[in-house]
């Protein structure tokens, strides 16, 4: 009896391998995966040049206006989920003809603001530009144009999630990095600047839109009055709070710091945000396997707690190993990443690491709080913003008092998160998850 148990675990164990390597799940999550370190790697890539080719003045002029485009795309983070849930109900449903109304629908739906935005950025340009002591509103019009286009973006991506097609998808959101990156080489080398690098944005988005609107060429012929948008929306407040808040978290810092410094030390400060964000986006996949896996828990009377554990362990140890790295060479990564004019930034490489750590421990709450639809993170987010903004106006004599602005705000949001979640932990009911449309 033993014996042919144990002869069967080497059987078990090639039976497991072989589910796994069949399971469809399995290469859509590695699929994505592919797709997002390409996009990735393309994101600093493009940072990278920007920095090396214009230096720490031009690069914070870069940095600050690629951190307001973030903090606009929240705008595409809200329309891709929203669009995804309807389009996964209507496949579920048979209703392939009504996705292509959808895209339609929505796709109208965008065109107005998308028109405001540009219009928008070409009124407030001269003020952007005079608030964040850039050479010429010129990258600003560009960042609106980009915004507006990102915007359109939405709607295809939306549709190859929800439709599960994410081979697209994730050569979509390769694409747009690569073709970036691309551009901006040629365009700086030309000598186009500032205005080069939002230029580049711009022809990023635009190939992907193109790239994901030819992928919707299977849908059928549109199935009028089967859309109704309106029943999405109830879908996505939390989500939105989340989005943007973790959004202004990492990319309000570098906005008044472009504000409040010199135009050598904006640079610099820019430069440290996106060594920060290095954790933040290595650990990131984390909290996208959380937020399921919370919801099944407590619909079926689980132990999230468990769940928020090991996804804290693991973020934790990956956030350490990379901190780690910053502690044993951060000359050299501040030297690859952006130069020997960046030297001044190398002091301060492990404090922005341990910063990057707990913006991801931070996000990982955030997901978990909206996967239990429990909204008391709200205000508590939307104080530790506040209280960001408010701390840099007050004490920014230098980049290293950035530093520890940000550094605060992060951790004590942090602690008041994990308290919320121990005291949220026993209150947990399956109806807290309930699908409601």
């Amino acid at each position: 009896m033993n014996s042919t148990k144990v002869a069967g675990r080497p059987a078990d164990v090639v039976g497991r391998l072989k589910f796994l390597t069949d399971s469809s799940l399995v290469r859509q999550n590695l699929t994505l995966f592919v797709g997002g370190l390409v996009a990735g790697v393309g994101g600093f890539a493009y940072h990278a040049l920007a920095a090396h080719e214009l230096g720490p003045k031009g690069y914070g002029e870069v940095a600050s206006l690629i951190a307001l485009y973030s903090i606009g795309t929240s705008v595409n983070l809200v329309l891709i989920l929203v669009l995804a849930r309807y389009a996964a109900t209507l496949q579920a449903q048979g209703k392939m003809g009504a996705i292509r109304q959808l895209m339609v629908r929505s796709s109208v739906i965008v065109a107005l603001p998308a028109a405001a935005v540009v219009l928008l950025a070409v009124v407030m340009a001269p003020q952007v530009q005079s608030f964040e002591k850039l050479g010429s509103p010129t990258p600003v019009v560009w960042l609106g144009i980009a915004l507006a286009v990102i915007w359109f973006v939405s709607v295809p991506r939306g549709l190859l999630q929800g439709t599960q097609r994410f081979a697209s998808l994730s050569l979509n959101l390769g694409g747009e990095l690569v073709v970036r990156t691309g551009f901006l080489v040629l365009l700086l080398s030309v000598g186009l600047g500032v205005s080069g690098a939002m230029i580049a944005v711009l022809i990023g988005a635009g190939a992907a839109y193109v790239a994901g609107m030819f992928g919707q060429r299977h849908l059928p012929p549109r199935q009028p009055g089967s859309v109704h948008l309106r029943t999405m929306l109830g879908f996505t407040f939390t989500a939105v709070i989340g989005t943007v808040g973790i959004l202004i978290l990492y990319n309000l810092d570098v906005i008044l710091a472009k504000h409040f410094l010199s135009p050598q030390q904006a640079g610099i400060y820019g430069g440290l945000n996106k060594i920060a964000t290095i954790t933040y986006f290595l650990t990131l996949s984390v909290s996208q396997v959380l937020f399921p896996r919370v919801v099944e828990a407590v619909a079926r009377r689980g132990h999230p707690g468990r769940l928020l554990l090991l996804s804290a362990a693991i973020t934790g140890t990956l956030g350490l190993g990379a901190i780690l790295v910053f502690a044993v060479v951060p000359g050299l990564i501040v030297k690859v990443l952006f130069g020997p004019a960046f030297d001044s930034a190398i002091p301060l490489v492990l404090p922005v690491g341990f910063i990057g750590l707990g913006l991801s421990l931070d996000n990982l709450l955030i997901q978990f709080f909206m996967a239990v639809h429990d909204r008391v993170f709200v205000p508590i987010l939307v104080l530790a913003c506040a209280a960001l903004a408010v701390l840099i106006a007050l004490f920014h004599a230098g980049v290293a008092s950035i530093v520890v602005d940000l550094a605060a705000v992060i951790y004590v949001l942090l602690v008041t998160l994990a308290l919320r979640a121990v005291r949220l932990m026993p209150q947990l009911r399956p109806e807290m998850v309930a699908d409601t449309p």
